[in-house]
């Protein structure tokens, strides 16, 4: 499988482990059988519809662990997890299956989808039609595609293999350059990463430099370092349909409670006094 030249370093050390994880599913499972699994799973729920709602929508992520933060959470219950974040008003869930580099697995995925109704998105590092199959199958209702993790033949693949099978798609982007990528292939979700995958360094200026150039249609979500109030209603301001918001949550003595404030926050809207500087 080809990866895209110039990969950030963390990314092509995951990118290499997750052609190597490819080979090995199918090897337990065959295409085939995956294709039949996916096609029998239940429908999808509506991922695009429940981050349109009014104010900004709160994703929270059931995650263990990450390259940045270490262990996160070593007793993580992905089920108990997400109902609490779904009582607290959340629009979706996102679950990290990367077993690996985030302590994720499959079955958190599943464990989630039985216990909530709401949208649950595969958080993961996706390279082939595979995992887009196995997704589905294990009860996705929509996937990560990262940009700077694929070319603009293998994005298109995916997001009409993703369509195809009723999936939503939240496409991910940290550069004017990406964003320009991701429009062009299609996205009707989009991304933008806070985080810049090579020193991992976290800064919501790139969501309000993005954001904005999106254009109305797309569904905007600004992901990474988004963890009060303020940074809800400053996202809002940038024009953010949606957060993500995983560590902040993940660390919280009261993660239902911290959802809810973050919820709230969603509700209000663009506080102009939450920007750098002051008001306006």
């Amino acid at each position: 499988m080809a990866l895209p030249a110039s990969l950030p370093d963390i990314l092509a050390q995951i990118a290499q482990v997750k052609v190597e994880e490819v080979q090995q599913a199918r090897a337990r499972v065959p295409l085939a059988e995956m294709r039949r699994r996916a096609e029998a799973a239940p429908r999808p729920r509506d991922w695009r519809a429940a981050l349109t709602k009014p104010g900004v929508q709160v994703i929270a992520e059931v995650k263990a662990a990450s390259p940045s933060a270490g262990v996160i959470h070593a007793q993580l219950n992905p089920g108990a997890q997400a109902q609490r974040y779904a009582r607290a008003g959340a629009a979706a869930i996102s679950v990290l299956t990367d077993p690996t580099f985030f302590h994720g697995d499959l079955a958190h995925l599943q464990a989630v989808r039985a216990a909530v109704s709401l949208p649950v998105l595969r958080k993961d590092f996706l390279l082939d039609p595979y995992q887009v199959y196995e997704a589905r199958a294990a009860g996705a209702d929509a996937v990560l595609l990262i940009v700077a993790l694929l070319d603009d033949a293998r994005l298109r693949d995916l997001l009409a293999l993703s369509r195809e099978l009723g999936l939503g798609t939240l496409v991910e982007v940290h550069t004017e350059a990406e964003l320009e990528r991701a429009l062009a292939a299609g996205a009707d979700v989009l991304g933008v990463n806070n985080r810049n995958l090579h020193t991992f360094e976290v800064d919501l200026r790139v969501s309000e430099t993005l954001l904005p150039r999106v254009p109305a249609g797309v569904v905007r979500v600004a992901e990474s370092g988004v963890a009060t109030p303020e940074d809800v209603r400053r996202m809002a301001c940038a024009g953010a349909d949606a957060v993500l918001v995983g560590t902040a949550l993940m660390r919280a003595a009261d993660p239902e409670a911290a959802t809810r404030a973050l919820v709230r926050a969603g509700h209000v809207g663009c506080s102009p006094e939450t920007l750098p500087g002051g008001e306006g």
